[in-house]
């Protein structure tokens, strides 16, 4: 076996190791307030840096496009409390405002 095979047959352990040490966590922490709102804190967060590293980045590259724009807008709706759908179609017609006027690639 390579030297790669290894790494990722250890990264493979570690992984299972995680996931299984979650069945001993005392259900006493698991049902604490604390635990649940940094359960739900951590998932915004982590769907928040998901959808900016995709709006900015295009492989190994920093992109201004207008991806930022339909971003902004979305968020401009999400700040009103507009419903999902109307927010995925702000973004995406910011987009087509952006790219058609020749302001973004």
């Amino acid at each position: 076996m390579s030297e790669l095979s290894w790494w990722l047959l250890g990264a493979c352990a570690a992984a299972f190791a995680l996931k299984i040490s979650g069945y001993f966590v005392p259900r006493r922490v698991l049902d604490s307030p604390l635990m649940s709102h940094v359960a739900a804190t951590l998932t915004v967060a982590l769907l928040a840096s998901l959808v900016t590293m995709n709006a900015v980045t295009s492989g190994q590259e920093l992109i201004i496009d207008a991806r930022i724009g339909a971003l902004a807008a979305a968020t401009i709706a999400l700040i009103f409390k507009a419903p999902y759908l109307v927010v995925v179609l702000v973004g995406a017609l910011a987009a087509v405002a952006l790219r058609a006027t020749g302001l973004a690639a």
